[in-house]
């Protein structure tokens, strides 16, 4: 008997351990975490000045050079406006991260500190891209920092908590957990969201998303939707972060990696022209001249499979690696090229000193049209003064889309984009391109890959799949 009841006995000690051990991550209390938290989470104001005109009184319009007109346009009217944000200070010396966007612009900026003293801030750097920005605190006075997490060890289903300033509301605390790793919405240039449904409104951007140790493992930026949480909120991963603040804090500006090329997905498509076994990796649209790219050999019409070790499974990871590299780090590519790897390599630049690519304007029309039945497009051929009007590189030769029907295999194009290859072929007759789409209709896999340039007279890769 007392054998049954010493192993009762131990097995209820193991059942309560066991207990305990799968019940640990459930807190049953935020209030000493947030308590903890709070003198490190401020309260972001800003103050711009807007100028404005007098409008004219009367529901008509003077005409123009009427003497009226200068009479009753008034005096330009300054007026201050204000802004609200969130940020954290991370060094006891008072350095506070916050968004780009909450202090865009502003010409003061205030930080409020645990719900009491304001202090005047100072902007060391912010970086647009990553909607970022790093503040100073005008004080002598010692701060209480908090400490970065590591992100990536953050996983779908982790509690976290929010504090911020929501609605002017300082000193918020809101409770969630992460719902989505590696989103992008569209925001900024580099995107890898945290996606949670801890509570974020307007005034939270900049605030920190905290894990159960007190460490800030996302930084608060977007809501979806206008009219407050709705339980999906976005924040910037801790790990990408670090990285950009200490060069604002170090240099005041961002130096990024920079490849200089222009890239868009693979599609299924053009991984089935290229013979590229799944539809992976970066392809390269053009390269800028005298960039890194063009001096390592890379070429339009490549596949970046692979940067400096890192696989590229998708489109969208490849510049926020290429940025997160040093500059005039000499790297490894490899590419996807006539059916087979290569291997370059290129010493990177910065992207803050290169060239923005410019937007030229659309042409006219003009006449000699011939349509393409494969396609169901409308087309005419390039001429020197499309050439030269929309500066594009000498010797071009292609054709310019007039008119696109209704069930065109290729709808996603535009009017007056022009096309100069297909099957990797130039076009340099509207013959030329009507052969190679027959050829292609009479092929097994009706598959067709045609190279424009778009409107804004950007070279770009379409696969098209015939019917």
């Amino acid at each position: 008997m007392k054998k049954h009841f010493k192993f009762l006995i131990i097995f209820i000690v193991f059942l309560n351990f066991y207990s305990k051990a799968n019940t640990k991550d459930i807190p049953s209390s935020f209030a000493d975490l947030a308590q903890r938290l709070m003198p490190s989470v401020v309260n972001i104001s800003t103050t711009t000045t807007i100028t404005t005109t007098q409008t004219n009184p009367f529901p008509f319009q003077f005409p123009p050079g009427s003497p009226f007109e200068d009479m009753f346009k008034g005096e330009p009217q300054e007026r201050k406006t204000s802004a609200l944000g969130s940020g954290f200070i991370i060094d006891e010396k008072g350095l506070v991260i916050t968004n780009n966007h909450v202090i865009q612009g502003a010409e003061d900026v205030y930080v409020r500190v645990n719900g009491g003293k304001e202090y005047e801030t100072k902007i060391l750097g912010s970086d647009p891209g990553m909607d970022l920005a790093v503040l100073q605190i005008q004080s002598e006075e010692n701060f209480v920092p908090v400490q970065f997490g590591d992100s990536d060890k953050a996983r779908i289903g982790d509690w976290v908590i929010a504090i911020g300033n929501p609605f002017g509301l300082g000193g918020t605390v809101t409770s969630g957990i992460i719902s989505a790793r590696n989103r992008t919405i569209g925001l900024s240039r580099y995107e890898d969201y945290i996606q949670t449904d801890a509570s974020i409104n307007q005034g939270n951007s900049g605030g920190p998303l905290f894990n159960m140790d007190g460490d800030v493992v996302g930084i608060n930026t977007a809501i979806l939707g206008q009219s407050g949480s709705i339980g999906i909120g976005f924040a910037i991963p801790s790990n990408s972060a670090k990285k950009v603040i200490k060069q604002l804090i170090e240099f005041g500006e961002t130096k990024r990696g920079w490849l200089g090329v222009r890239i868009q997905t693979v599609s299924k498509e053009i991984a089935e022209v290229e013979k590229l076994d799944s539809p992976r990796g970066a392809l390269v649209v053009s390269v800028a001249k005298n960039s890194p790219s063009e001096k390592g050999g890379i070429k339009a019409g490549d596949i970046i499979l692979e940067f400096d070790g890192k696989l590229i499974n998708t489109m969208s990871e490849l510049p926020k690696i290429v940025a997160e590299t040093e500059v005039g780090k000499k790297v490894k590519l490899k590419i996807w090229r006539n059916k087979r790897d290569t291997v370059k390599e290129i010493i990177l630049g910065r992207l803050e000193t290169s060239d923005d690519f410019k937007t030229q304007g659309t042409v006219t029309q003009k006449p000699k049209e011939s349509f393409i039945e494969g396609l169901k497009i409308t087309v005419r051929l390039l001429d020197k003064e499309d050439v030269a009007e929309r500066n594009l590189p000498k010797g071009t030769t292609g054709v310019v889309i007039t008119n696109i029907k209704k069930d065109s295999p290729i709808n996603n194009l535009q009017v007056n984009d022009i096309i100069v290859e297909a099957q990797k072929r130039k076009i340099n007759v509207v013959e030329d391109l009507n052969n190679i789409v027959k050829r292609a209709l009479r092929s097994e896999e009706k598959t067709l890959l045609i190279v424009i340039y778009n409107n804004q007279n950007q070279r770009t890769y379409i696969g098209v799949k015939l019917n």
